[in-house]
């Protein structure tokens, strides 16, 4: 579609969420309302088979630019770890989306999570305004408070103090209300020229904060349990074809217990409408963003991308956390909360998440209910850490309403895409910087109809890696050895076939060894090595 006239060049409305398993929302299969993200369904496409990169850094870094994290200086998160392509930065050997489109003459704007700098506290060369945006208001950590996040920042300056004075403030309704604005504005200050708008959710990572109206609508919605629900959620998937009736559920994870013998179920049941409600707080922002779109006569020619950064989250915040840890070391926390109270810290069943003074995560059990039929989490390459919904809605040229899309994608077809429809051009060079080729896959010709995908698509973080190609995926969870799957068959990978296709492993094996030598993936035990002379060492260690 690179033939695209100028003047029908379409305005780009790019919305991230974090740490979302693949069936949560309704049009994939969950119990928690999206209304909004279901009629840009109902009206756009679906698609089954795309693939984040397992963690929100890396996500972030491929997604933008078009690269594999490596390639970008987000091997793994945003604390150094030495060697180029860890150094937490995005490097100046990519470009990321906004840079491109803006040469090309769009507007652009983010709201929202950046989380690809480590310069938390000051402008560098790797915050937006310096990568691209015209306009940022959002974070540059990864998580926090929703009622007073750290690093709250307008342009290049900080903004924290707007939340702390504003008791209304809450971070999902301030990135909403913003990206609206912003829709809104360029209509009257802009009017013709196109537009990228990036909006980064940090719903629903933890902690798990909410609005009580939010929480009151899920009360009860889960007391069912895990075990009965993530049948229920397959049943509808199989139903809407999302998922092959072929395709058997994988087992309760094994470190949890039957929900009928779990102890604190109440507890546990409002961890679970605590993150529901988050997903819904955000749909309700959609819809106010989409309706920015339609009040201002843009939507359709608007090309809206909705996907998550990667699987569920199983990470369990444990009682004895060191609050100095999450509040001085990683700036993820507030020790206060707006009016003074101490913040609780931990996975602690006599308190209830959901208020300022809480900090509290879902837990490993309904991360499996959230990634459904799938198993393992975020971290891992395992289809439950990097399968995401995939949502494209473009009413001027994607025509097939409800449909399914089928192919195969992974993050840097996003850029591919975004060049493809609007004609920009990605370049050699950017700034006297020499850029590399971008590594994605238009998905533009699936808007007609389904396709098949020849190209292979590779993964590595922190040790856990794989590489698909057409119906064949070999996968290894650190340390483990390589598994191999038919993913036309068995999705869900529950049936190694390695041993019996001992030539085929070998080919994979020397195709991932090689994409992972061009694109400067670095062995886990030599990484390791550079964290615990760091002080970095716990962020490995906990997951042994």
């Amino acid at each position: 579609m690179s033939d695209t006239p100028a003047t029908k060049r379409p305005n780009i409305v790019l919305i991230l969420n974090d740490d979302m398993g693949f069936s949560d929302i309704g049009c994939y299969g969950g119990e928690i309302e999206t209304p909004n993200l279901d009629r840009l369904a109902a009206n756009g496409l679906r698609y089954s088979q795309f693939y984040n990169t397992a963690r929100c850094s890396p996500s972030r870094a491929s997604l933008l630019t078009g690269l594999h994290p490596h390639q970008t200086g987000i091997g793994i998160l945003t604390y150094s770890t030495g060697p180029e392509g860890y150094v937490g930065n995005l490097n100046k050997n990519c470009v990321t989306i906004a840079e491109v489109l803006r040469k090309a003459g769009y507007r652009t704007r983010l709201t929202g999570k950046w989380h690809v700098a480590a310069n938390l506290t000051e402008p560098t060369d790797t915050w937006p305004l310096q990568r691209g945006f015209d306009e940022f208001y959002g974070t540059i950590i990864g998580a926090g408070s929703f009622y007073w996040p750290n690093t709250l920042t307008r342009g290049n300056e900080n903004a924290e103090h707007e939340a702390k004075e504003d008791p209304n403030f809450f971070y999902t309704d301030a990135i909403t209300t913003e990206a609206a604005d912003f829709i809104h504005r360029h209509a009257k200050e802009h009017a013709g020229e196109p537009f990228f708008q990036y909006v980064a959710y940090t719903a629903p990572h933890w902690p798990l904060h909410a609005h009580p109206e939010d929480i009151a609508k899920y009360k009860g919605r889960f007391d069912a349990g895990w075990d009965e629900l993530r049948e229920e959620r397959l049943s509808r998937m199989i139903k809407s074809g999302l998922i092959h009736p072929d395709w058997k559920l994988t087992d309760r994870d094994p470190t949890q217990p039957p929900w009928t013998e779990a102890e604190e179920r109440a507890w546990l049941a409002r961890c679970m409408e605590v993150y529901a409600a988050q997903i819904d707080r955000m749909d309700q922002g959609i819809g106010r963003v989409l309706k920015a779109l339609e009040d201002t006569g843009q939507m359709d020619d608007t090309l809206v991308i909705f996907l998550s950064d990667n699987g569920a989250c199983a990470e369990d915040i444990p009682e004895d956390v060191s609050p100095q840890a999450l509040v001085e070391d990683l700036m993820i926390a507030r020790a206060q909360t707006r009016d003074g109270r101490p913040v609780r810290f931990g996975n602690i069943p006599e308190i209830m998440p959901g208020a300022e003074d809480t900090y509290q995560s879902y837990g490993v059990a309904w991360a499996n209910l959230s990634n459904t039929p799938f198993r393992l989490y975020k971290h891992w390459v395992h289809e439950g850490g990097i399968a995401t919904p995939l949502i494209l809605h473009w009413p001027a040229q994607i025509t097939a309403g409800g449909e399914l899309r089928h192919v195969p994608g992974q993050l840097p077809d996003i850029m591919a895409t975004i060049l493809d429809v609007t004609g920009a051009a990605y370049p050699q060079t950017h700034d006297g910087n020499a850029i590399l080729p971008c590594e994605g896959v238009s998905l533009a010709p699936s808007f007609p109809e389904d396709g098949e995908r020849t190209e292979p698509m590779f993964w590595e973080h922190e040790g856990n890696a794989a590489v698909r190609v057409g119906q064949w995926k070999l996968v290894r969870k650190y340390p483990g050895p390589w598994e191999l799957y038919d993913m036309e068959a068995d999705r869900t990978e529950l049936h190694d076939l390695s041993a019996g296709h001992p030539e085929r492993v070998q080919e994979m094996i020397g195709l991932y060894q090689a994409w992972a030598e061009r694109c400067g993936v670095i062995p886990r035990e030599k990484i390791l090595e550079l964290m615990k002379a760091q002080g970095a060492a716990a962020f490995w260690e906990e997951e042994e």
